[in-house]
């Protein structure tokens, strides 16, 4: 009979098998070093990890504390001007009536985000509110910029240039490893989990090279500098229309990490309305971020360049 009731008894889910990510440590070596060089010129490494920091508290202060179906517009566009892909192309969603419409999906999104389980479902209920077209690509960065700056430790960065599945693009693919990863197609899920497999091999990696601080911060500067390599090697075809200033080896990083979204000292964006007028920042964000430097590394704002100027003054 004890053989026979252990068979009656329930039985546990076996945990969903993980991604498995075979990386190239040599091109992640190559990307590091390049990351620690290109910062370096422009307030250091710890410069723009406090940059991206700035902007994850500026999204958990605007949808983190207080309902964030209470967003008001002008606050979230704010947000807008510090995402590259997103910026270019919500314009019509920051009137009314489409406003109410994001901010609705934007509710659903960070219901239970204490529960990671249900993100690729709320990711794709947030999405599947949008045409699902070519127009609205941007959707889906939208939800995962979102996620990571409202709750950096719990979710990773999820964006399509970390990862896209269908296209067999991004970070995953320039640090596959192989020897024919060009003409590859890369079987891994976009979702939730391996994003957070990459950021867990991304931070060991990190941590056997002595980084031991503010690692979260470090996995998206490295993710970003990889796919700025593969932009520059491309001749900086993607997003080429807002790229400038070549000879800068951080512009690529800078633009995808959306930390070049407001011009300092004058609070004007690149979030730009339907009528083609840029939006000028006049919360208490944008007072928080001309406090804080760090908000645009790199550019006039930043601490080699405000030496220079007090020089010259």
């Amino acid at each position: 009979m004890a053989s026979v009731s252990r068979f009656l008894q329930p039985r546990t889910p076996a945990a969903p098998q993980r991604p498995r990510l075979d990386l190239s440590g040599p091109v992640l070596k190559q990307a590091l070093e390049g990351l620690i060089a290109g910062t370096d010129s422009q307030g250091g490494i710890e410069y723009w990890t406090d940059a991206l920091k700035l902007k994850s508290r500026m999204f958990e202060q605007a949808l983190g504390q207080g309902h964030p179906g209470d967003l008001p517009a002008d606050t979230f566009k704010g947000l807008c001007a510090f995402m590259a892909s997103v910026r270019r192309r919500v314009g019509r969603y920051l009137e009314q009536p489409d406003y109410d419409h994001l901010v609705e999906a934007v509710v659903g999104l960070l219901e239970d985000r204490r529960d990671t389980a249900s993100t690729d479902a709320r990711m794709a209920a947030f999405c599947s509110r949008f045409p699902n077209d070519s127009k609205h690509r941007w959707v889906r960065d939208l939800a995962a910029e979102i996620l990571h700056g409202v709750d950096p430790e719990r979710y990773p960065l999820m964006t399509r240039w970390i990862w896209d599945r269908k296209a067999n693009t991004g970070v995953i693919r320039e640090i596959w490893f192989g020897e024919e990863v060009d003409n590859q197609t890369i079987d891994v899920p976009d979702g939730y989990e391996t994003c957070l497999v990459l950021r867990e091999e991304l931070s060991q990696y990190l941590t056997d090279n002595g980084v031991f601080r503010d690692v979260i911060w470090y996995v998206d500067l490295l993710c970003a500098k990889i796919y700025a390599d593969y932009i520059a090697a491309q001749g900086g075809v993607y997003l080429r229309a807002d790229f400038s200033a070549p000879d800068d080896p951080m512009q690529y990083t800078r633009r995808l990490l959306g930390l070049d979204g407001v011009k300092p000292g004058s609070g004007r964006t690149r979030l730009k309305a339907l009528d083609g007028e840029a939006f000028v920042m006049e919360t208490a964000e944008f007072a928080t971020a001309e406090a804080d430097q760090s908000v645009l590394p790199g550019d006039e704002s930043g601490p080699e360049q405000s030496r220079k100027k007090n020089a010259h003054s």
